[in-house]
């Protein structure tokens, strides 16, 4: 068989069963193989970085995913390049599979001939140019080992036309993956851990996105219940514990937090971090974050420990292999009385609320997130990337289980949103997947919803306007500027914008998309469920546009002690409900 049909062979085998790209003449032999093959599902992007975040959407969505992006040669891959830092900086596995010139051609300048693979090489785990046809076999077993092994992260693989055109020895019947290498917590070093967490006061557990990745959100729960510490979620962990459970404490940090959760942690005098990376949007200010605590960092990389600061203890090991080792030893000893300590986190979480309910018009944003967390029951999966439109949902939206918050959280590029969407709505059908964006995030590869609807792929895109880039707004203030970060203008096609610019409305619908405009905070319910409703009917993307009010400062500052609340807080009893719902208008 030729070499590029040894290689869908393998992406069968290895699990791999959907691709998103664009085909061009330096892939075709490619994608003649997944033709004849004939069991991959194939998805037509409209720009290949949009294939490379619907590759990462899809991983995402689920355990053991692995999304799948394909472009030719030349620019195709240096496209592919903004989905590889996203996949990499979240470690998301993605595989991006490029054409290429022949081998004979590369290093001479020819048509679309770049060496794509050490442009990607910074960003990948492995990103190989495959010069001899019987390497490619070898070549996708080994990017399939590494994308698995280890901390997870992205693999490029570049085929040479003729490469994927010569004839090789395959013989798919016998093939067998690598085995995946993960380290381990001992119950030794499991042991010490509990001996630190024993004699700690007021400790808190800091559950990151490695939880989420090993799939041990219930290990978590479990070992959370064991011993009764309240548990913080980081941003890309929110979901490993359900924001109404007793024990789930809120987030921390200088902008994606909540004032309950900076409270809590701030009275903490112990933190046991697992698969997180002490990011500095969590931890702000260093100094103010460590302060009269001990920590102990559990994380699957060995260069992880110690990058930010020293812990007091560390561990190597998987996140759902350290909570096995912690369960059982903290099972075999009788562990301190955690009540209290768990009560005044409950505490903090039932008062310290920000407010959401304002009727003004224009809307305010906080209106948004309320009536999305009313619209949109626990099952919901939400998908953004960057700017105020995510942090103040990350700060207002409530999820109740893993995967149900899936974001671009280190790299944050704008455009992701939209098409990674699409991937985890394809991965997951049936799900209720609600996307968000700031108008210029959705801006960026708007195109991608054609894809949605090409490909019948239902979801619901709210999109808040204020017709302003607002997060870099809002830091040009320290510079004492508003420039160049304006969207408004008078739209000759559409005056009942009032000056809100673009016409999201007709450019979705124009797409083959259906859409819904809201201007008053009353008619936001009404149309997130009239949306619901058109998704399923149609089996399109539906957009939801909120006309918000030009100018809203979201709470952020440069150290969780000193967050800067620009609204009014809501009023709650000191002992409302542990649920988060206990907000009060």
């Amino acid at each position: 068989m030729t070499a590029a049909r040894a290689a869908v062979e393998i992406l069968k085998l290895e699990g791999a069963d959907t691709l998103f790209g664009l085909p061009g003449a330096a892939i075709n032999p490619f994608y003649a193989a997944v033709r004849d093959h004939g069991r991959l599902r194939h998805v037509l992007a409209r720009h290949v970085e949009g294939a490379a975040h619907m590759a990462d959407g899809f991983t995402r969505a689920a355990p053991g995913n692995i999304g799948v992006c394909v472009g030719t040669s030349g620019p195709a891959g240096t496209d592919m390049i903004t989905g590889l830092y996203a996949a990499s900086a979240d470690s998301v596995p993605i595989l991006c599979i490029t054409g290429q010139a022949t081998v004979a051609k590369l290093h001479k300048e020819d048509f679309q001939a770049v060496d794509i693979a050490s442009i990607a090489r910074p960003l990948c785990k492995m990103a190989m140019t495959v010069l001899e046809p019987a390497q490619v076999p070898g070549a996708f077993q080994q990017a399939f080992h590494l994308m698995r092994s280890g901390r997870p992260g992205p693999v490029l693989i570049d085929l040479p036309l003729d490469v994927q055109l010569a004839e090789i020895s395959f013989d798919p019947a016998t093939y067998q993956p690598l085995p995946v290498y993960k380290p381990a917590a001992s119950r030794a070093q499991a042991e010490r851990v509990l001996d630190m967490l024993e004699v700690a006061q007021r400790p808190l557990i800091v559950a990151g996105g490695g939880v989420i990745n090993s799939d041990a959100a219930e290990d978590l729960v479990e070992f959370a219940e064991l011993t009764g510490v309240p548990v913080v979620p980081t941003l890309m962990g929110w979901g490993a514990i359900a924001d109404d459970h007793p024990l789930a404490a809120g987030m921390v940090g200088i902008q994606t937090s909540h004032r309950y959760g900076n409270e809590s942690f701030l009275a903490s005098d112990f933190v046991l971090g697992i698969g997180n990376r002490w990011a500095n949007r969590h931890t702000g200010d260093l100094d103010t974050y460590r302060r009269g605590r001990t920590f102990v960092h559990v994380d699957i990389e060995p260069t992880q420990i110690g990058r930010v600061f020293a812990p007091d203890y560390g561990i190597v090991s998987d996140a759902k292999a350290a909570l096995t080792q912690l369960i059982a030893a903290a099972r075999a000893r009788s562990l301190p009385d955690r009540s209290a300590w768990a009560s005044q986190v409950r505490q903090n979480k039932g008062s310290l609320l920000r407010k959401t309910s304002f009727a003004t018009v224009p809307v305010k944003p906080q209106r948004v997130y309320q009536e999305m967390n009313a619209a949109f029951g626990p099952d919901v999966r939400y998908v953004t990337t960057i700017g105020l439109s995510q942090i103040q949902a990350a700060q207002l939206l409530h999820v109740y289980r893993p995967r149900g918050w899936i974001n671009a959280g280190q790299a944050g590029p704008l455009g992701w949103t939209g098409p990674a969407a699409i991937g985890v709505a394809t991965a997951d059908p049936d799900a209720t997947v609600v996307a968000l964006s700031g108008d210029y995030d959705f801006q960026f590869m708007i195109e991608e919803l054609a894809v949605g609807a090409q490909f019948q792929v239902p979801y619901v895109h709210v999109v808040v306007n204020n017709a302003y880039l607002g997060l870099i707004r809002q830091a040009q203030r320290a510079f004492d500027m508003d420039y160049c970060v304006q969207l408004s203008f008078e739209n000759v096609n559409a005056p009942e914008l009032g000056g809100y610019g673009v016409d999201h409305v007709r450019v979705a619908e124009g797409l083959g998309c259906k859409a819904l405009r809201v201007f008053e905070p009353d008619g936001i319910a009404p149309a997130l469920e009239e949306a619901r409703k058109l998704a399923a009917e149609h089996r399109v993307p539906v957009v939801v546009e909120v006309i918000l009010e030009r100018i809203t400062n979201v709470s952020m500052g440069t150290s969780i002690d000193a967050v800067t609340e620009f609204e009014e807080v809501a009023t709650v009893r000191a002992d409302a409900p542990t649920a988060v719902t206990s907000l009060l208008p």
